[in-house]
Formats: C-alpha cells, structure tokens, sequence
C-alpha cells in the first residue's frame, strides 16, 4: 500500500473495493441519528434482492430516542431475497399441513380422493409459509435474475408437475422455518452495534443563563452549555468535567472494566454512566458528533467496504449461481438423452441440484463474520475503520510505536529528588515552581505535594527563558532552573554533577534550586511509562511481532523507555519524515508494519504504515482520522489483542467458506447419483447457512486471556 494512498481525509475517493476512506463525515449539531443499517446478507450481484418482498408486517413506529429513530424490520431479513416470511404461527400451521400431505401420500389408499386431499394439503402448506418467496421468485425469473426464491420457485413448481406435491409442500415449509431462525440468528449480528444507540439519553439537563436548571433534548443542547450528569445517569454528549469529582464507568465506549475516576479538566463521553458523585460538564461535541455517534457511524461505514474476502465470495457466487442452473438443465435434459435415465428422474434430481445450489450459505459465511468481529472489537474500545484492516492485521509482523503519549503518559512527574541543603529548600521549590505555567515546575509541585504550613511568599518573580525561574524570598534570591542557569552563575560543582548525571542517564529531565551561594536540591522529573506498556509489548512478542520505538526525543529517554517496557530497537530524535523512512526500512525487513501514535507528527507514519493504530482518548483529531484503527482508551495490550481478534476472524471465515462449499459438494454428489431428495437439499442449503451464521457470531464471544507470563516485580 503506498502512502499516498491513505495519508489525509483530503484525498480522491477511493476506488471501488478499496476500503471507507478513514476520516468519518460528522453531521452538523442535533440532526438527525438513524440506527446502523449493517448488512449481513445473502444477496449477491445481479440477484433479487428484498425490494420486491413487502415486509411480514408494517414497520413499527418509529420512537424519538435523542434525535435518531429506530425502525422495527419485521420478517424482512435486510438484503436477503427471500419474500414476505411468514409469523411462526403460519410456519407451524404449514409444518403440519405440509406433514398430513406427506402421511397421505405414504399410507393413504391410492384413490382419487385421497389425492385430491393430499395435494389441497400441500397446496395449503405452500401457501401459509412460501406464497412471498413464489411470487419473489416468479418476478426475479421473469427478470432473469438466479436468487434463493428463484430457485425454490422453479423446485416447487418443478415438483408439484412431476406429482411430488408432498415433498414441495414441505421443503417450502422447512424453508421457511429455517429462514425465520436463521433471520433471529443474523439479528444478533445487525444488531451487535446498533443497541449503543440506547446508551444516549434523550434529555440533558442545562444550565439556564439564569443559573436554573431545565430538562431539554439532548439533540438542542449547543456547544459551550453546561450540563448536569446525577449519579446513576448517563452522560448525554462528549464534554469536559468543570465542577465536581466521581467515578464514570466507560465500558460502553472505552471497554474499559474499571470505572475512571474523574475530576474539573477530564473528558467525558457520551453514554457513559456516572456511578458516584455529582458532575458539571462543558459540552464539546453536540448531538451527532459524539464519540459514541462515530463509533456507530465508523462500524456501519465499515461494514459497507467489503472485506478482500467477502469480495472473493461475492464474485465467485456470481459465477457459482448460474453455473449449477445450467448444470440442472443439462442433467435435467442431458441425462435422458445421454444416459437413459428416466425423464421424470432426471427432472427430480434437477431440481434437487437446484435447491442445493443456493448460494446464501457461502455469501452469508463472510458478512456475518465480519460484523460480528467489528461489534466484539468495538465492545472493547477498539474502533476497527473497516473489513479489510481486520482482516489484514492478523499478518503484522512489526509495530512501531511512538514514545510519548504511546508508549509513556505524555505527563511528566517528578520521579526523583536530592537535598544539598536543609528541608526549607523544598518549601522555596514548591513556592517558585507554584508560580510557573511550565510542565516540569507543574510536575514538581505536584510530586512535593500540599503541605499544611504556609508557603514562602515570593517578590519579583520572573521567568528566565530557556532557563528556569527566579524570584526573592525573605530577602535572597532563588533560582529554580537547568544545568545551563546553574552553570552560568558558577554554582555547579562534582557532587551536583553525580547527582544529575544518575537521573540524565535514564532520560530524566534535571531541574536545580539554588540560592546565590550553591545548588540545595535536585529535582528529577520524567515521563512515566503508561501502566499496560510492559504488558502490551510481551503480548506482541508472544504472537511473534516485533516491537520498535520511533520518536523525537532524546536518545538517552528514548533508551530508558524503550528498556523499561521491554523494546529493543530504538530510533530516536526523528522528525516526521525520518519516521517515514524508518516506517518504510521496517516494511523491508519485516514485511507488513502497524504504528501506534498520538500526535499530529504521528500522522504522516500513520498513514505510510500498513495499519495505522491511533491513540483516541489522547491523540490528535489528526491522527485519529488518519489511523485506520482507533484505540479508545489508549490501551496498548488493544493492539495485540486486535491483531488476535484478526486472526480469529481469518479462521472463522475460512471454517464458513470450507463449511459451505463442502456441505454442499456432498449434497451434489447426493443429488447426482440420485441419494438425496428435496428434504436433503434444503437441509443441505439452509442447514449450511444455519451453521455459517451461528459460527460467525462466536467472534461475539469474549476473548480468552492470553497466557503471556511476564516477569512479575517482586515488591508488586
């Protein structure tokens, strides 16, 4: 895959089968929502599809739910051909009309009478369960078009004129009921994502400029309102916490487990459900660009780019189709001609080849699938952009990741401290650095901690540019800065120099307090590595990838980071066009390389690797959109476990397709040397797509813990 290929939003459409274009379309502010419409039908091209079959019943009404509706399908299995499917109560009346036709034709009398009430039966069971898929079927043929009711159509039909009344009339029945449980099955599928729609409420409660309070939709809340979330409630829209303190349980979003504790400044999703205190929000993002929204959007635009498997199938049913109806013609004509057999016979096994030859098995095995892999990656707050990145990240073999942010927090904290003086230089260092806006003085402050007693008050301070901060404190003057302030006021001596030199070798960043007599304390602070980091590199080495750090920082951080999470190859100090070029040596040597990172620097190695994994509670919109997979929680251990999730998905699909094909292979075998009948053949096509569907919705199932032993620290 080249890069240009998928670097920005901004480019050409991609070409038809090339996977959903990775920056999602975000409707303006309170539109409309509809449920996902996922696809995990049977319908393949050229055939009829369910435009020409009214649904069983009316579409229910549609219900408000915060700006969206969702729409009952009744019988009508979305894309599959097969009619108006009738409720269970007709299936079960036709079950046993179709089985009286069946008793009469077995043990009645041959009388006139007796096949008159036998055919009257089958006609009646024919007409309870399959009067939809005759007509659908009549029309597709008319149409020329080769599709599961135009082949029952032609059976039926066929058998009815060949005096096998009672085998049509139960093959149109147990179609029917295979149907229905098959459309229940695949339901579970259609619907894996689109039951998040529930998580949104439908009213929020905001803040008036009066400072009242007022329950209005969800969908007319605007950017920049403040919005009450109680305890117990779901949070309507994204936004960020301005007042109050409580745990959010985000599993709906994130797949986090473990409720994230939340105070003024952190994000919140919508849907996400507040467990324990009170909490005021700004909103971010109104109705229909929430996270929740893109989450939905991307898997339903996911879906609607077929996976290189699913397009494999699709075009080999289109050839498949029509290939067996004319083999049913040729046996059908040939065989008496040719082999002496019975013209009746011939036509029976015809039409048996027929009703076997339906390909909804092989073309349902892929969709479903494939859905119900995107659903389980979601369920985990992994936001996979489309089939085919699921299916190809089972083949990474290398994955770079990007230092801070990825790999660390991207917050750096004070991790180390030293005393050349008394304990009152850390009352001046909390004083002085509680003055300063910059992220180190702010990690220090946080790592001193609050202290009861009142701190020093400081006169003229001021910030020295590149190198620290200085102000007068009961008279003398203080200087909280780098190695190049103390050694420009002559304050640097060996003992400073050994202190600082252990924390510079591991990639820490050396802050000094001095008075203007000598430096009296050393604060080292570092960015600390993101809590799943040594966990989620040994799960890739387990599947046998090879972790390698690309980032801007320093060497000497980047080989402490690198070392603590357990990464050999390190490239540091690169711009965003030296990633490109490591990305692309990586590609050479190991084949097919992921990376995984944050920021807006990221997005040109995102874009150049063959799958681009983005941080999403941290990262950029840029990066976000330019990844092809979004880690909602900015859990590392989600990139392995995608790249399982793929594998899993790969197997399953190849179970499906050897499943369908080899049912089927036996059955025409069957069929030819005259061992199967109607019965058979629709066991063999329905019972295959029965048991396609069910083993596609196993990808629903959790995924097993890895077992990947890591070195456990002792004092753990």
């Amino acid at each position: 895959m080249t890069e240009t290929s998928r670097s920005t939003a901004s480019q050409a459409p991609p070409q038809p089968g090339s996977p959903a274009p990775v920056a999602l379309p975000m409707p303006k502010a309170g539109t409309a929502r509809r449920a996902p419409q996922i696809n995990v039908s049977c319908c393949t091209p050229g055939s009829s599809c369910s435009d020409d079959a009214a649904p069983a019943k009316a579409p229910a009404a549609p219900h408000s739910h915060d700006g969206h509706d969702h729409e009952g399908r009744g019988g009508e299995h979305e894309g599959h051909e097969h009619g108006a499917l009738p409720g269970w109560g007709r299936i079960g009346a036709a079950l046993v009309a179709a089985t009286g036709a069946e008793l009469a034709h077995l043990l009645g009398p041959d009388t006139p009478i007796w096949h008159g009430a036998g055919m009257a039966l089958a006609a009646a069971a024919i007409l309870l369960a399959g009067l939809g898929v005759y007509k659908s079927g009549m029309r597709s043929l008319l149409r020329g078009q080769l599709g599961i009711s135009a082949l029952m159509a032609v059976a039926v039909t066929g058998a009815f004129a060949i005096g096998q009344w009672p085998e049509a009339a139960m093959v149109m029945a147990l179609y029917a009921l295979a149907e229905r449980i098959e459309e229940g099955a695949a339901g579970r599928a259609r619907n894996a994502i689109g039951s998040l729609l529930a998580l949104s409420p439908e009213q929020a409660d905001v803040q008036q400029p009066g400072g009242e309070w007022r329950s209005v939709p969800a969908a007319e809340v605007a950017l920049g309102d403040t919005v009450r979330v109680r305890p117990g409630g779901r949070v309507p829209l994204d936004g960020t916490v301005t007042t109050g303190r409580g745990a959010v349980d985000e599993s709906s979003v994130t797949g986090e487990s473990l409720a994230v504790d939340k105070a003024p400044g952190d994000r919140l999703y919508a849907g996400t459900l507040n467990a324990q205190a009170e909490l005021l929000m700004q909103v971010t993002s109104a109705a229909g660009n929430t996270t929740l929204d893109r989450i939905i959007r991307s898997v339903e635009e996911a879906q609607a780019s077929r996976a290189p498997t699913q397009r494999f199938v699709d075009r080999f049913a289109a050839i498949y189709t029509p290939a067996v109806f004319v083999l049913a013609v040729v046996v059908a004509v040939g065989a008496p001609l040719l082999l002496g057999w019975g013209w009746l016979d011939a036509i029976y096994r015809a039409l048996v080849l027929l009703v076997i030859a339906c390909p909804c098995a092989l073309v349902i095995s892929t969709p479903v699938t494939v859905v119900s892999g995107l659903a389980a990656a979601a369920r985990r707050g992994i936001l996979v952009k489309g089939g085919a990145w699921l299916e190809q990240a089972r083949g990474i073999r290398a994955v770079a990741f990007d230092k801070t942010g990825t790999i660390t927090a991207g917050r750096p904290v004070l991790v180390g401290q030293a005393q050349f003086g008394g304990d009152a230089a850390t009352d001046v260092a909390r004083a002085l650095a509680g003055r300063s806006d910059h992220p180190v003085s702010k990690a220090i402050v946080a790592g001193l901690g609050e202290t009861e007693a009142s701190l020093p008050e400081v006169e003229d301070f001021t910030a020295l540019a590149g190198r620290g901060v200085q102000g007068r404190i009961a008279g003398s003057t203080w200087h909280l800065g780098n190695r190049r302030a103390m050694q420009e006021r002559n304050l640097w001596t060996d003992a400073v120099e050994a202190a600082a030199a252990a924390h510079e070798e591991q990639g820490r960043s050396v802050t000094l307090l001095a008075d203007t007599g000598a430096v009296r304390a050393l604060f080292a602070v570092a960015d600390t590595l993101r809590p799943q980091a040594v966990q989620a590199v040994a799960d890739l080495k387990a599947l046998g990838i090879v972790p390698v750090m690309l980032t801007g920082d320093h060497a000497a951080a980047a080989q402490a980071a690198a070392k603590e999470a357990g990464i050999a190859e390190v490239q540091a100090s690169l711009l965003p066009e030296h990633k490109l070029a490591a990305i692309a040596a990586l590609q050479q040597k190991h084949g097919m390389t992921a990376m995984a990172g944050d920021g807006i620097n990221d997005a040109p190695a995102l874009a150049k690797a063959d799958i681009g994994f983005a941080m999403g509670a941290a990262g950029t919109d840029v990066a976000m959109e330019t990844a092809d997979v979004v880690i909602m929680n900015d859990d590392l251990r989600r990139v392995a476990e995608t790249v399982r999730l793929s594998r899993r998905t790969h197997t399953v699909l190849v179970q499906n397709i050897t499943l369908a094909l080899g049912i089927k292979a036996v059955f025409f075998g069957l069929a030819l040397t005259g061992q199967a009948t109607m019965w058979m053949a629709v066991f063999a096509d329905m019972g295959a797509s029965l048991l396609v569907v069910a083993n596609g919705l196993r990808m629903l199932r959790p995924e097993r813990a890895p077992k990947t032993p890591i070195a456990q620290d002792p004092q753990a």
